[in-house]
């Protein structure tokens, strides 16, 4: 049983943490006219990336899926042909879908990515009205094509074969010249 003290000091204690922050000034977050900025690691929505000639990173392997926790990732695989190449590799991912209503935005699926092909943004405003709207398909999350890069399909131009994209021994077909790694 308790003690007389503790019976009448826990309720005096707790109203003094009540009285102390009743008259602090009150801080209000101006959010969405003022926007801060995110940590640089901060875990937002995921993108596809690509390879500096336009072909897409995601071999379709699945592993990010397989990673997540949340079961939020949906991945179908398909086989690359010479006359419609996506990805260097033998496969790509065909359909890429992930669910931000199951998401848990934990970034297991980043470190399961061999190739690299999925990181997460800073973007942190993913609400909306429609629940169908917040399961993002592959055209949602691929990166943008920058200058230089081309839409696939088409065949590969960074090198001879997938082990020159994955091995960072890139360089054009055409000049010669080393194109960097990515």
């Amino acid at each position: 049983m308790a003690s007389l003290k503790e019976q009448l000091w826990d309720p005096v204690a707790g109203f003094g943490v009540t009285f102390r922050t009743m008259f602090r000034k009150v801080v209000t977050e101006q959010y969405p006219e003022d926007k801060q900025p995110t940590a640089p690691r901060f875990h937002g929505r995921h993108q596809l990336n690509r390879w500096p000639d336009g072909l897409e990173k995601c071999i379709g392997c699945e592993l990010c899926a397989w990673a997540c926790p949340a079961d939020a990732i949906y991945v179908e695989g398909a086989s690359n042909t010479e006359d419609e190449r996506m990805s260097p590799g033998e496969r790509y991912g065909r359909v890429y879908q992930i669910n931000y209503l199951r998401c848990i935005l934990c970034g297991l699926c980043i470190e399961a990515c061999p190739t690299r092909a999925l990181t997460m943004t800073n973007e942190y405003e993913l609400a909306d009205n429609n629940r169908s709207d917040l399961i993002y398909e592959k055209s949602d999350l691929l990166a943008p094509l920058l200058p230089g890069m081309e839409q696939p399909p088409h065949p590969m131009r960074l090198g001879e074969d997938e082990g020159d994209y994955y091995r960072g021994t890139l360089r054009r077909q055409d000049d010669g010249q080393d194109g960097g790694t990515a």
